[in-house]
């Protein structure tokens, strides 16, 4: 089982990663993902994409801000690094991938068909949701997850 997939069946089990118990922590920690940053040939074409193929709201300022507390989000986010020769992000010549969790992954792809976009993978199967991937105009994987109902209830 790849550290991505660890992670995520700790979200549902509403644990973290690490079994061992954890002391109360000093203030001046971090405390959760504050945004995620990346180069792109033309940001104001690959942000217009994502407002208009994913559907994801861009604000005025050319940014997106997504809630943690958004309805059936899963309750953390996943950070991890793989080895330098995973195929995990193929097709990707990027050194990082998005994962975005989604309500309803059937319904979400038929709107990406529906403007023309290719699946790449789709699995039903997996025992943490559904997982389906395309790639974006810049090359970047995308990742779309469909929590089981359990990784978002806790």
């Amino acid at each position: 089982m790849d550290v991505f997939r660890k992670a995520l069946f700790a979200i549902l089990l509403g644990s973290s990663v690490m079994s061992a118990p954890v002391a109360a922590e000093p203030v001046g920690q971090i405390t959760g993902v504050g945004g995620i940053f990346f180069k792109s040939k033309d940001p104001k074409a690959l942000m217009a994409w994502y407002r208009d193929v994913l559907g994801i709201n861009v604000e005025a300022w050319g940014g997106v801000q997504m809630r943690y507390d958004a309805p059936n989000h899963p309750p953390a986010l996943v950070l991890t690094a793989f080895d330098l020769a995973t195929k995990e992000l193929e097709p990707s010549r990027r050194e990082f991938m998005l994962n975005f969790a989604v309500d309803n992954l059937d319904a979400f792809l038929e709107r990406l068909k529906a403007k023309g976009v290719v699946v790449l993978t789709r699995d039903d199967d997996d025992p943490f949701g559904k997982f389906a991937s395309i790639v974006d105009p810049d090359g970047t994987k995308l990742q779309f997850w469909e929590p089981k109902p359990e990784a978002v209830s806790n």
